[in-house]
């Protein structure tokens, strides 16, 4: 009775699995304007995304997550070749998220200064799922979040750690955790 409840547990995990590697999120649509953009560091890509949003006018604000505390906005505008101008005016460096749930809570803080009404998410497409469901769990229902992934080609070990790390904060939130 044991083997096969663990056998259908193993299977369940298996096929999540599946789903998880094979369907990741995709970009959004780039015509879909929101009130600002927050993009999450770590990953290639994920800055240039969210600037060329900024960049088209889709989004007024940007909140660039997890940016480490000796970068400054000049060496950032810098590195992505930006104009220091758009910096000064339309990007807020967050320096206080050192992890997704910690970005979710930095995102949720800025979203609630700003009284936005919707909010573009930026990050990896293998990060997506959880970087949602903690933003989500963070902000008021009443904030409409928009997800834009970035596509990658995420190795199996990334896929397996970050699907292992979604399911657990999928049962934490299921907890009240």
């Amino acid at each position: 009775m044991i083997l096969r409840f663990l056998s259908f547990i193993l299977l369940i995990w298996m096929i999540g699995f599946a789903w998880f590697a094979i369907d990741l999120p995709r970009p959004a649509d780039s015509n879909e304007e929101t009130d600002s953009v927050v993009v999450l560091t770590g990953g290639a890509k994920r800055i240039d995304r969210a600037l060329e949003i900024l960049t088209v006018e889709k989004a007024g604000r940007l909140l660039v997550s997890g940016v480490d505390r000796d970068v400054k906005p000049a060496e950032l505008a810098a590195e992505y070749n930006t104009s220091d101008a758009l910096f000064e005016c339309c990007v807020d460096l967050g320096f206080q998220a050192v992890d997704t749930r910690s970005n979710a809570l930095e995102t949720a803080r800025w979203v609630a200064r700003r009284d936005d009404k919707s909010v573009r998410l930026v990050t990896s497409d293998w990060h997506m799922r959880r970087a949602r469901l903690e933003l989500e769990r963070a902000i008021p229902p009443k904030v409409k979040i928009v997800s834009d992934a970035v596509a990658t080609a995420p190795t199996l070990s990334t896929l397996f750690k970050e699907y292992n790390k979604y399911l657990m904060r999928r049962l934490a939130a299921l907890a009240g955790v």
